[in-house]
């Protein structure tokens, strides 16, 4: 596998040894040695996966990257954390998604109500097996543990991924003050029960 590591807190560095690492398209800032870069037709997630995105009319620009070396990536001076998965499946926004290990899989999933009212689309990205997932954030990222005594509840707008043996319910606090104008403004929330991480960033940004 590649090595991951952080240059800075907004930019990441892969060694590559005659390895493969996917990442976002256009995330390439630098890099030395003999690398090649390919576009990933399907972006990364198969027929199937770009098939469902396409019918939301969403998509996911994916490169691969090998060679002997290191690379630089970075996207719009967001910051990153590198997520080790070790054997694992973690669930991500697929705006969240920077890099990943070319060995872990990937998938699409339907995020149905959750997705359209946080505007982050009606699908999700999963990427399962053992590496390294590089993630974005706005403002960094925070991990919360999550146990079964008690459900953890995160703004639509702040949420990134999360992993373990977690459901997710997306959840209405409607009542009477939000039809006379004197709700909270937090009317949607993800709640997630269970246990495992939950991944926000410090950040409402959609």
């Amino acid at each position: 596998m590649a090595n991951f590591r952080l240059k800075n807190k907004r930019m990441l560095q892969v060694d590559l040894n005659n390895e493969k690492v996917m990442a976002l398209a256009g995330s390439m800032v630098a890099y030395e040695g003999r690398v090649k870069f390919e576009k990933e037709i399907l972006g990364g997630e198969g027929l199937f996966g770009a098939f469902k995105r396409r019918l939301a009319n969403e998509s996911m620009s994916i490169m691969a990257t090998s060679g002997i070396g290191s690379v630089y990536f970075a996207h719009e001076a967001r910051e990153i954390e590198i997520v080790p998965l070790s054997n694992e499946k973690i669930f991500i926004e697929s705006k969240s998604l920077l890099a990943y290990d070319s060995n872990l899989r990937t998938n699409t999933v339907f995020t149905g109500l959750r997705g359209a009212a946080s505007g982050n689309g009606l699908f999700t990205t999963t990427v399962e097996g053992h590496g390294s997932v590089a993630v974005l954030s706005d403002g960094g990222i925070l991990m919360f543990e999550v146990n079964p005594s008690y459900p953890f509840f995160v703004d639509p707008d702040a949420f990134i991924a999360y992993k373990g043996n977690i459901v997710q319910e997306f959840v209405f606090d409607v009542n009477w003050k939000t039809f006379v104008g004197q709700s909270s403004g937090e009317t949607f929330q993800l709640k997630f029960s269970g246990s495992g991480v939950v991944y926000i960033q410090a950040s409402e940004l959609k």
